[in-house]
């Protein structure tokens, strides 16, 4: 750990020595509030919104002519922002494409690669995922004529926090069609080994992905030169790109030609998309997974962000990442035993993603009174509170004024006069 005083003057130097720290001024920051919640959704940025407005000023101006003469012309949209995002995921350009939601590409990337046959009739996932790729997984079993409970291998977590990688692999059995895991899990913020993982699957004839939504824009990804099948994700947590907007898939071009298990208008070569023949002919890229139609209002956000990400650069955002998250730890480390705070994220650079997951048994009512000071953390069932410095947006001196209101909190009991249920949106 490096050598801190821990005082808010040295939190206050840090921020005048972050060479990032320009581009907070290009996002909307809430008034008076701290937002430690960018890991759920990340924060409105100017380019965003610029964006949006030349999106919306073309459609208004340009009508149906936009779909080639917009800049960049809608018809190649999701092509030409999976190229500007290939970096993030270690991907080459045309193995990348930016289209759907997360768990649209979920059903596109299993449908397409879970294949059971013989004695290899299995999908494996684990325990901690998040449900949504749960309930997926499990309608895509059934969609097969199997039962989820037999044909769903949930690797156990040791600890109720961390998923083991040794675990995993031991389960990697000759009954396994398809593994799926999550890249960063979304309560402890582990960050699998993909790369060791990737490998051990390859060893055994199968075929494996990953969901990306914890570790895209805040961690790098290498998977072309790991050789990963596939993997998908959003772009409104790390990467800013709005509520509910548009989603990504990485597909390894040694699969392409495959035909994907839901084959869909925009998927089809784009040359001839328009000759309306009834015989599918997929793109020759990442693009043959794409279903429907581009949503322009939804992508055009993803334009603006990835601009300041590709000013930025993932290198430099992963180091202060890193260092922001060591600082938070290292204040709540300083923090008397006694208010009951316990850090359940990994502690080593290489297995942590961008949040720190600060666990006790008030987490609920703390979440509430920390709204009540103006700062916005993330809870997640039971004790989990996630707290996300966002590197290109959260300052140290933020991150040094919330463990305070952590330790005032407890001191102060403010938690108590706040109801013990979460809220319908936690």
């Amino acid at each position: 750990m490096a050598d801190w005083n821990w005082t808010l003057e040295e939190a206050q130097q840090l921020d005048r020595e972050d060479e990032l720290a320009g581009f907070r001024e290009r996002f909307y920051l809430l008034p008076d509030t701290i937002y430690m919640d960018g890991n759920s959704l990340g924060l409105a940025s100017r380019d965003a919104e610029q964006a949006v407005l030349k999106a919306l000023e073309e459609w208004k101006t340009l009508g149906i002519e936009g779909w080639t003469e917009a800049s960049p012309p809608w018809f190649y949209l999701a092509e030409e922002l999976g190229k500007r995002q290939s970096d993030l995921v270690g991907g080459k350009p045309e193995e990348v494409i930016v289209t759907g939601s997360t768990t649209v590409n979920l059903h596109q990337m299993v449908s397409t690669f879970y294949r059971p046959e013989g004695k290899r009739t299995k999908i494996l996932a684990d325990e901690l995922n998040f449900p949504s790729d749960i309930y997926a997984l499990q309608s895509q079993v059934l969609l097969k004529g199997l039962d989820p409970a037999e044909h769903l291998v949930q690797v156990k977590s040791r600890d109720g926090r961390l998923i083991e990688e040794d675990d995993i692999i031991a389960a990697m059995t000759d009954e396994i069609a398809l593994i799926l895991l999550p890249a960063v899990l979304y309560r402890s913020g582990q960050l699998l080994d993909m790369e060791r993982l990737t490998r051990e699957a390859h060893k055994r004839g199968i075929l494996i992905g990953f969901d990306c939504c914890h570790s895209i824009g805040s961690v790098p990804h290498r998977f072309s030169e790991w050789g990963t099948d596939f993997a998908f994700w959003c772009n409104y947590k790390y990467l800013n790109a709005g509520p509910g907007s548009v989603g990504g898939l990485y597909v390894n071009e040694r699969h392409f030609g495959t035909r994907p298990g839901l084959s869909g208008w925009f998927g089809y070569h784009k040359e001839r998309q328009f000759d309306m023949v009834h015989e599918f002919e997929p793109a020759e890229t990442a693009g043959a997974w794409q279903i429907g139609t581009t949503h322009l209002l939804s992508s055009a956000p993803l334009l603006g962000s990835l601009q300041i990400f590709e000013e930025a650069g993932m290198e430099r955002l992963r180091a202060k990442s890193l260092r922001q998250t060591e600082y938070l730890m290292g204040l709540i480390d300083r923090l008397p035993e006694s208010l009951g705070y316990v850090i359940g994220n990994p502690r080593e650079a290489e297995r942590r993603g961008g949040h720190v997951s600060l666990e006790h048994e008030e987490a609920v009512r703390i979440c509430k009174a920390l709204k009540a000071r103006h700062i916005i953390p993330d809870f997640r069932f039971p004790n989990v509170i996630r707290l996300a410095p966002i590197a290109l947006y959260t300052s140290y001196e933020e991150v040094w004024r919330t463990v305070e209101a952590l330790r005032g909190i407890i001191e102060n009991r403010e938690y108590e006069v706040f109801a013990t249920g979460r809220n319908v949106v936690a």
